[in-house]
């Protein structure tokens, strides 16, 4: 707590206390019988328990499915904290809307947006995903929207400190709000990603700047603590953060040296909470900010957890006396995986819920086409592994390419295309028969990108394929492009930085990296999206027009059945996998065959030449003293008889070391006896 937050309290609780002895002492005198309970000092005023519920990403997950228990759950359990305590209060760090599933985003996210406004959201921080659709439609329609269904300001669920009017600090957002609750004002800073232009097509931005997360959120603390009303106080102040950890790990989160890293370490010992979000990650940490210890929390993703932060806090000093935090799962799963809702769902969310869904089914429910099999993310579990390569990505790519290069396309045809994997929000599933519906379809690419043509080099192209291993410090270490059907490379996966990629083919051949390629990609990753910025260095960029969710839609038209893509378009390769055969022992005549030495079997069964490395395996042939009592390569006056000749001589020096080896251990293990003889009798004669 800053000077000016506890002096302004102190001063108010110094005028309170003297009010409170000068009335005992009056009314000690006019009733002398009373005065054993009247001249007490007069009793501190209770701590307020203040409890911060909290989601992140929820992505229009409405409805219930699985661990996300849907907005109609989530309601009745900020229902029921709110019933156990009153001075609860509900917060989003950000994500809200966009990259939704088909019932909200097929209505432009209202019913998102009304379900939360009908849950009581308080305060909400602006995610990256809240300008899909471009700042002046967050500004306009989403906020208009929160306003009417909250009764709050809508700028209240857009909060952005370190977002500003390009070329200056003058603020694009709000930058806090205020709420009141059990007598304790209680602030709400919101800052997002400094990635964001990495992350959202530039138009949607262009006119904004994204500064210091960690400048804005304690410029705005210290205005809220200064002690000056007229730049809003606080007696709590909370970070609402759209940035996050990739780990789980409270250790690594707090050591780690990223821009969330530098803000849950660095944010000013004003801020007794941090909220956050953006990396769909879980973990519940007490980090050390500048003032001590506070909780950092993050509650997974779509609803499914309830991220609790409890304050004990002075009402007359505002001081937090203690914090606690945990993670409240919405739905557990059974044995038999059945999930089941934790919390009663509360009525009216889920009339809009279900409002919307039977208003997306009339749209969604047109079929597309069909599909051999499950088309698929990546990982273990779809989607969980944006990182490595997957059917769905080639499978995208190779729809990209086709809508970019047949006969009705009246542009300049791609040769290749590419497809980021944060672009893919669903798995196309078999299901019964195949059959793929237009709400699958939109629910896969839910964010209405354009397909964008361009030029690259084959150079670029290799550059784009570095890209793939993300700069330090983002939030993940790699993203896998999906590649269209004729390119294809082989890489190392631990590599140094710029040097991962090895050999480039199109179309079979070596990719000529001086020849230039015409490249499809949606206009998220066309602009540089994802940090992928060789994209953006490309030439002759030209809008297709095509969405594509439109492109995907005709792609199923002009196929009777869809097959995944395959996989190995990307092969990983061992660097350290020897490039020769291991019977090829190097020697100064191409006429000798170490095969046919009788002792050439046991020496030459690794994977290494023993004579030109001295650190190999001891099973090989060469003497310990081989590098000061022979040279390093094998010569012509080597023989079969001094190999067999140094066996033998290795083979005594192993016998004799043996002995040794045993004498000297039980001439040790005696002196242990001995001593322990010698000090358990001394024990005993005490």
């Amino acid at each position: 707590m800053s000077a000016f937050r506890q002096m302004r309290k102190l001063s108010l609780a110094s005028l309170a206390t003297l009010s409170l002895v000068a009335t005992g002492t009056a009314m000690a005198q006019a009733t002398p019988t009373e005065e054993s309970t009247n001249s007490a000092s007069p009793a501190a005023a209770d701590p307020v328990t203040l409890d911060l519920v909290g989601i992140n990403d929820f992505h229009g997950r409405i409805a219930a499915d699985r661990d996300s228990a849907g907005a109609a759950v989530l309601a009745g359990a900020v229902d029921q904290l709110r019933a156990e305590n009153e001075n609860t209060l509900f917060l989003s760090a950000g994500d809200n809307i966009g990259a939704s599933t088909f019932a909200s985003a097929s209505q432009e996210d209202a019913p998102t947006i009304d379900a939360l406004g009908a849950a009581g959201l308080d305060v909400s921080v602006v995610g990256n995903h809240e300008f899909d659709k471009g700042f002046e439609d967050l500004t306009s329609r989403v906020t208009d929207r929160f306003a009417a269904a909250t009764g709050q300001p809508g700028e209240d669920y857009a909060l952005g400190a370190n977002v500003y009017k390009a070329g200056t600090k003058t603020p694009a957002l709000k930058e806090y709000a205020i709420r009141e609750v059990g007598g304790l004002s209680v602030g709400f800073i919101g800052t997002v990603t400094e990635d964001v232009p990495s992350l959202v097509s530039p138009s949607g931005i262009s006119g904004l700047d994204f500064g210091s997360e960690v400048e804005a959120a304690n410029r705005v603390a210290k205005e809220l603590s200064d002690g000056d009303d007229a730049n809003g106080e606080a007696d709590v102040i909370v970070l609402l953060t759209h940035n996050g950890s990739a780990s789980t790990d409270c250790s690594a989160i707090a050591s780690e040296t990223t821009s969330y890293g530098d803000l849950v370490r660095k944010a000013s010992g004003d801020i007794d909470a941090i909220f956050s979000g953006h990396t769909h990650s879980s973990y519940d940490c007490s980090i050390a900010g500048p003032d001590g210890e506070r909780p950092v929390i993050q509650s997974h993703q779509y609803g499914t957890t309830l991220g609790k932060v409890s304050l004990n806090v002075d009402p007359t000093t505002g001081e937090v006396l203690n914090a606690s935090s945990t993670r409240l799962p919405l739905a557990t799963e059974s044995a038999d995986g059945e999930w089941t809702a934790n919390y009663e769902a509360n009525p009216t969310v889920a009339k809009i819920v279900e409002e919307a869904e039977s208003e997306a089914e009339v749209v969604g429910s047109v079929e597309v086409g069909k599909i051999s099999e499950d088309i698929l993310r990546g990982g273990d579990v779809p989607g969980s592994d944006r990182g490595v390569e997957s059917t769905l990505g080639n499978t995208v790519a190779d729809i990209h390419l086709w809508a970019t290069s047949n006969e009705d396309f009246a542009g300049e045809p791609a040769q290749i295309a590419f497809m980021n994997p944060g672009g893919l929000r669903s798995d196309l599933l078999y299901g019964e028969d195949g059959t793929v519906t237009y709400k699958a379809a939109a629910e896969v690419q839910p964010f209405a990108n354009t397909l964008i043509t361009f030029d690259l080099t084959g150079a670029q192209i290799r550059e784009a394929l570095e890209q793939q291993w993300q700069p330090e410090g983002s939030e993940r270490n790699k993203l896998h492009l999906g590649i269209s059907d004729g390119l294809s490379y082989t890489y190392v996966e631990d590599a140094a930085a710029g040097e991962h990629i090895q050999e480039i083919t199109f179309n079979g051949e070596p990719l000529d990296e001086s020849a230039t390629f015409r490249v499809a990609a949606n206009a998220f990753l066309a602009t540089g999206g994802d940090n992928f910025t060789a994209f953006a260095e490309g030439a002759n960029h030209a809008d297709s027009g095509q969405i594509d969710l439109d492109a995907t839609v005709n792609y199923f038209k002009a196929h009777d059945v869809v097959e995944p893509a395959p996989l190995g378009r990307a092969a990983a390769i061992d660097p350290e996998a020897p490039s020769e055969s291991p019977s090829e022992t190097p020697t100064e005549s191409p006429s000798e065959n170490p095969d046919e030495s009788p002792t050439a079997s046991p020496s030459e069964s690794t994977s290494e030449d023993p004579s030109s490395s001295p650190s190999s395996d001891e099973s090989n042939s060469a003497e310990p003293t081989q590098s000061s009592d022979s040279p390093a390569e094998p010569t012509e006056d080597s023989s079969d008889d001094s190999n067999q000749q140094d066996n033998e001589d290795l083979a005594d020096t192993g016998f004799s070391a043996s002995w040794i080896g045993i004498a000297a251990g039980v001439i040790v293990l005696a002196g242990i006896v001995l001593l322990l003889i010698r000090r358990f009798g001394n024990k005993a004669g005490r």
